[in-house]
């Protein structure tokens, strides 16, 4: 089996090691790809929202799956292009991307499934920005207000503040450059991360995981695109998790299917575990970054099978998945500045380690490894638990030489000592 990997992250980085290791995949390539990518996989430039040049590529590559990482290309119909060419392509099409793409979407297709989510209002008129401002946040009776942009923003255009005029401020601020804003009743516990492969209504669940947004140790600082992430979740009883496949996952599959657009590809359920169950927080099109990066390190069934397998209708004829035993923690590096505008062009010293995915690198002429974007590298610990996971990630994250980098110190910490609980 040939496959194209379309994508930069190491969210790509993860998906073509774990390829690599699939008996049935003889061939690799990604685009545009990275500096660590470059030693797994074929590396073309092409624009990844163009679908055209996406099929072009396919076909140069004799490709027998295209496997799209990002969500940009999907809920640009990138997909439907490389499925309309005749390739077997995984991910899903523009109109089920919209379970991303447009938050009000998903929370119609959720009222519809039964699925518990928060309260929310859509506000697409400043004139109506401080009447609903009144029926959120601490006026309302909850913790925070919860400030969303209705479309995408790659995991940082969200504010969740018990401060109204930081809440106001950012909602006019989306107002201000034409995006809809949503807002929505705070949801109060853990947070779950939730992968399904899918193909139409059959549902097949990976590890759950739990990611952390905030830039700072102890959830302080402003949202990114995500600083870590660890898997399994010792607190998530069993049960919890059969009941989100069976009562939130299934019905939104099943719904999407009576839509006329059905999901085929990775259905992310971001969840909060509130003490009234679980409640859905958003829903993703495709593998969440940095979780990927430590669920996939388990995955000890083929890859490629299992995508090309929901690529083209045959997800139920596959045999139960297979984990390695033991726990994953992923710690992102990122560079000086982030999530404002980072720091660039710096030498990387100490990324070719066993475990280190690449993000923002870029190789420069004379061969060194350099800096080129926000998130930098993510670093996969694996070990026999997570306190275990926690120090292989950290002992080799230490080593890594970045000017002005920073990473948190607290990935999968409480989880390990036991202060998470449901």
């Amino acid at each position: 089996m040939r496959v194209l990997v379309i994508g930069s992250g190491a969210r790509e980085h993860a998906l073509l090691l774990a390829l690599r290791r699939d008996p049935e995949v003889d061939a690799l390539a990604v685009a545009p790809g990275n500096a660590g990518t470059a030693a797994v996989a074929e590396q073309y430039d092409v624009d990844v929202t163009a679908g055209d040049d996406v099929v072009a590529l396919a076909k140069r590559f004799a490709a027998d799956l295209v496997v799209i990482g990002p969500e940009v290309p999907l809920v640009l119909g990138v997909a439907d292009a490389v499925r309309a060419a005749g390739i077997a392509c995984f991910g899903p099409s523009r109109d089920a991307a919209r379970i991303e793409g447009a938050k009000s979407f998903a929370k119609d297709v959720m009222e519809a499934a039964g699925v518990r989510t928060a309260r929310s209002e859509i506000i697409d008129n400043p004139a109506r920005l401080d009447a609903t401002l009144d029926r959120f946040g601490p006026t309302a009776g909850d913790p925070a207000w919860v400030v969303k942009d209705d479309g995408l923003a790659a995991g940082k255009g969200v504010v969740v503040t018990a401060d109204r005029e930081a809440a106001r401020a950012h909602a006019a601020s989306l107002l201000d450059s034409g995006h809809p804003v949503l807002l929505e009743s705070f949801l109060d516990g853990p947070e779950v991360s939730l992968f399904c492969v899918v193909d139409g209504e059959t549902v097949v669940p990976l590890l759950p995981a739990q990611d952390f947004k905030r830039v700072g140790d102890g959830d302080t600082g402003p949202n990114t695109g995500g600083m870590g992430a660890y898997t399994p979740l010792p607190w998530l009883p069993p049960e919890v998790l059969t009941a989100i496949v069976e009562h939130v996952v299934k019905p939104v599959a099943a719904e999407m299917v009576s839509r006329g657009c059905p999901f085929s590809g990775l259905l992310y359920a971001g969840l909060a575990i509130t003490s009234r169950g679980p409640a859905v927080v958003e829903f993703n099109c495709r593998f969440g970054d940095p979780e990927t990066q430590a669920v996939l390190a388990l995955l000890d069934s083929p890859l490629g099978q299992l995508l090309l397998a929901a690529a083209t209708g045959d997800l139920a004829a596959q045999p139960p998945l297979q984990w390695s035993d033991g726990a994953a923690v992923a710690v992102v590096l990122a560079a000086e500045n982030y999530p404002g505008r980072p720091r660039v062009g710096d030498v990387i010293a100490g990324s070719e380690a066993p475990g280190v995915l690449h993000a923002g690198t870029a190789r420069r002429d004379d061969g060194a490894v350099v800096s080129s974007g926000g998130r930098v590298l993510s670093v996969v610990g694996t070990g026999a638990d997570l306190t275990a996971a926690r120090a292989a990630a950290y002992d080799v994250i230490g080593s890594i030489k970045l000017p002005g980098s920073h990473f948190r110190t607290d990935i999968g910490l409480d989880a390990a000592e036991g202060r998470i609980g449901v």
